[in-house]
């Protein structure tokens, strides 16, 4: 009897920590699977964010690059500046999309000054930033040319040669101002002097297609 209670009580110990070890088990694998759950989850949402994010991105750019190739077309036909016949009727392409405001044309004499932008002209001021200025001066190349050496040598600007359609000229490209940061061309036309000038690196891609198509007589 004593040796039969032993073998019960040995198999109910033994049932126990069988139940005991796969209730362990049972539990350690629920936890790993909500772990894993959790995990995957976390991992597909932040994938899923990933794609949406680049998604968005790519769509902004593609949008931007339409837009860019849009403003492009819609600058096409290009239009005719023509300046007076007394001054070396001065010509050049520029974008259809711009405007052109003669502030002075130097009808009796003097300088004659112009001003294109994209759209619309704002006042003119020697602050006030232009896609475009047109000088035309009653003063000689090499005078003209020398108002500029103290920029030259203060490191403000550089100077480089140009040339359009057989005329040779000077470039300047830096800082004229603390207000204006471009490019500048200058051509000797008769006994005057002409001036082209960007006052913002924004239109250099214009002005450098412009100056291309610069033409005056001599």
């Amino acid at each position: 009897m004593y040796i039969k209670d032993r073998y019960e009580d040995g198999s109910a110990k033994a049932w126990m920590i069988a139940t005991i070890s796969l209730i362990v088990l049972v539990t350690g694998l629920l936890i790993l699977a909500v772990w894993l759950y959790m995990n995957y989850s976390d991992q597909k949402n932040n994938v899923d964010s990933k794609v949406d994010v680049a998604i968005a991105v790519a769509k902004k750019e593609q949008a931007d690059s339409d837009e860019v190739k849009f403003s492009e077309r819609e600058k096409e036909p290009n239009r005719q500046f023509v300046g007076p016949d007394d001054y070396g009727r001065v010509t050049f392409s520029y974008p259809k999309t711009w405007s052109v405001y003669v502030n002075d044309n130097a009808s009796n004499g003097g300088t004659y000054e112009a001003y294109l932008n994209p759209i619309t002209v704002p006042p003119v001021s020697s602050t006030q930033q232009f896609a475009v200025r047109v000088t035309i001066q009653e003063e000689g190349y090499d005078k003209v040319l020398s108002t500029y050496d103290t920029l030259i040598k203060r490191g403000n600007l550089a100077s480089s040669s140009v040339s359009a359609n057989g005329n040779s000229g000077t470039r300047f490209d830096g800082n004229f101002t603390k207000d204006i940061r471009g490019s500048a061309v200058v051509f000797k036309v008769r006994d005057k002097t002409l001036t082209v000038r960007t006052d913002a690196n924004t239109f250099t891609a214009d002005f450098n297609a412009l100056i291309a198509t610069i033409k005056f007589n001599q």
